[in-house]
């Protein structure tokens, strides 16, 4: 499985980008075939002082892509938030092709 990880408008520190990773290494355990996932992690409302954490995930298995994407105050929230309804999302696909 081949990650890559995004940041846009601001460099993300190491213990970020270690909790995504770690994060991720549970999403094989729903699907065998997993051939990449992209991790953007963006802040949003630039102009203004408040500053959403937007994390997007996308996760590509043969002939299937896969997109979720939330935004919270942090950007741990927001990720993992996102990698729950990406879990739901690919469990509920596999059921369907199992049927």
């Amino acid at each position: 499985m081949n990650v890559q990880i995004q940041t846009v408008h601001f460099d993300a520190d190491s213990r970020l980008i270690e909790h995504v990773k770690t994060k991720l290494e549970k999403l094989s355990t729903f699907h065998d075939h997993i051939i990449r996932v992209e991790v953007y992690l963006r802040l949003d409302n630039m102009a203004q002082q408040v500053k959403d954490k937007i994390a997007e995930i996308k996760v590509y298995v043969p002939k299937h892509t896969y997109f979720v994407k939330h935004s919270s105050k942090a950007f741990e929230e927001s990720f993992d938030l996102g990698l729950a309804s990406m879990v739901n999302q690919v469990k509920r696909k596999k059921e369907r092709v199992m049927a």
